[in-house]
């Protein structure tokens, strides 16, 4: 299975640098873990770095210093078109073979995980290096592909370098996480969402990009994830809520028929991702009673937003009730 490799991450320079600095020392773990929330880069350096791994075992004088590897490097081009016989990429595969573009399986299967064993009943091909990158490891199928690979990485086959990505590494069998080194992936700062954001969609205003850069929570991911969904409106409406309390209702009625409508699914599920983070942004600056009230809205949001799309509640009245939160934010003389 192959993918195109991306450009180096931004804003996660010292992750970067702490693998290539391991590459240098001769001595590379045999198992990496790479963690961090969810759309940080994690999964687009994990390829960036299995290339270079690859390329750099094939041809140690030939590139040029960091990750680069040129766009004729046979390395490259046999990942891109996905016969490179040393490198595996797990992923969770389509539920239906013939649709790849279609719905993806809840989990990568034990039968992904021993499909590796007869690659590893043989020396590398290429050079003396083979990767195996899963993507995430979150997904593996448990108990059954948890434990297959478990036992690859307890005694690893010669020359195999294991990349696992996880966006929850403490869900993880520990004995899994105990074979890894991680490398921690952060969120990104408001600077380097924007730069990220503004390369992504450079006909996006500024007023988009920032609701955005508010959505996101520090992960171009989850924020190119709302892009089109109009989330600067969505923001000022919970503003206005939050400043008046909306006395009469009004507002949140109105919010709540607009994304009650079926074309609005996408906007109502940015909404329910969206709440519990305003909720808490307008903590940050609270104390005392105002801070409880806001965060007994925050824990109220968050157990709405899941039990929303758990229970498939009706849309109108969760809508509804999620603005009456934000309305708790209001000051008191308001409510």
């Amino acid at each position: 299975m192959s993918e195109p490799v991306a450009t180096l991450p931004i804003g996660q320079h010292d992750a970067i640098r702490a693998f290539r600095a391991a590459m240098d020392s001769g001595a590379l773990h045999h198992a990496w873990l790479f963690t961090g929330p969810q759309g940080v880069g994690k999964g687009s350096f994990a390829r960036i770095a299995a290339l270079r791994l690859l390329a750099e075992a094939a041809r140690p004088d030939a590139l040029p210093p960091g990750f680069d590897v040129p766009d004729d490097d046979p390395t490259r081009r046999m990942i891109a078109a996905g016969s490179h016989p040393d490198y595996r990429l797990l992923t969770r595969l389509p539920k239906d073979a013939d649709k790849p573009e279609g719905d993806t399986a809840r989990s990568i299967t034990i039968a992904q995980v021993r499909a590796l064993q007869p690659m590893f009943a043989t020396k590398p091909s290429m050079s003396a290096a083979r990767v195996v990158l899963i993507d995430a490891i979150d997904d593996l199928e448990r108990p059954g592909a948890s434990n297959a690979l478990l036992k690859n990485l307890e005694e690893p086959p010669a020359g195999t370098i294991f990349i696992l990505v996880s966006h929850a590494p403490g869900r993880l069998l520990p004995t899994i996480r105990s074979r890894c080194r991680q490398l921690r992936f952060d969120a990104l700062d408001d600077d380097a969402m924007r730069v990220v954001l503004a390369l992504a969609l450079p006909e996006a205003s500024g007023e988009e990009l920032t609701a955005l850069i508010a959505a996101g929570e520090g992960s171009p991911g989850r924020a190119l994830g709302y892009a089109g969904l109009d989330m600067a409106k969505l923001d000022a409406a919970m503003a206005s809520i939050a400043a008046d309390g909306d006395p009469g209702n009004g507002a949140r009625g109105k919010l709540a028929k607009a994304l009650s409508l079926k074309a609005a699914q996408p906007r109502y599920e940015a909404f329910l991702d969206r709440v519990p983070g305003f909720i808490a942004d307008r903590a940050a600056d609270r104390s005392g009673e105002p801070l409880r009230i806001a965060l007994d809205a925050y824990d109220a949001a968050r157990a709405l937003s899941i039990s929303a799309r758990a229970l498939s509640l009706d849309q109108q009245a969760t809508v509804y009730e999620m603005a009456g939160l934000v309305a708790r934010l209001a000051p008191p003389r308001l409510q």
